[in-house]
């Protein structure tokens, strides 16, 4: 199954890098893959140094920013427990990792992490409609050369159909961000 989430990975200079991220999980948790593009500062951080934090989160506006490289500032953070890292401080849960292998054969770089160390902080909030367009709706907006322009603003009126009926201030605010940014990039709605 593929978990979205977030990832935190340290720069060279020691700062936190976030990033949105899809792992393969298996029920245990134990172990997930994580397929980063290889021109990623995500890969290049853990090439680097071979360890991170992924993160359970129910903040969709955050997912959405991450997505697409406007996170500043960063929210509140502390130090890992087991790895050189940071954790986010309002994530549901986070799981500490070390990479354990790297296959870079393919288009997208394949690395397998082990997870070291686990974290809960707070209960997950529960099932929305609106969170999880959000979070396709900001899937979408890092697709645009791939995906034709029309289709993504089709899609995105659908979505926004979900957010205004189900969703509360935080979602339509990431909703909102996303359409802007579209906007920017000439995607008309």
């Amino acid at each position: 199954m593929i978990l979205e989430g977030l990832v935190t990975t340290l720069n060279a200079d020691g700062t936190a890098h976030l990033a949105p991220m899809g792992p393969r999980v298996g029920p245990d948790f134990a172990r997930f893959v994580l397929r980063p593009f290889p021109t990623s500062t995500t890969y290049r951080n853990l090439l680097a140094r071979p360890e991170g934090v992924l993160h359970v989160t129910d903040d969709a506006l955050l997912i959405a920013k991450a997505a697409l490289g406007a996170v500043d500032p960063l929210p509140p953070l502390r130090r890992a427990d087991r790895v050189a890292g940071f954790v986010l401080a309002d994530a549901c849960r986070h799981y500490e990792f070390v990479v354990r292998s790297v296959d870079d054969s393919g288009e997208r770089v394949e690395i397998e992490a082990e997870v070291v160390h686990t974290g809960r902080h707070r209960d997950f909030w529960g099932f929305n409609r609106a969170r999880h367009a959000v979070i396709e709706a900001a899937i979408l907006a890092t697709r645009l050369h791939l995906i034709p322009h029309a289709e993504v603003a089709s899609e995105f009126r659908k979505l926004r159909t979900i957010v205004t009926k189900t969703g509360g201030p935080a979602e339509c605010e990431a909703m909102n961000f996303l359409e802007s940014r579209l906007a920017a990039a000439g995607v008309s709605r």
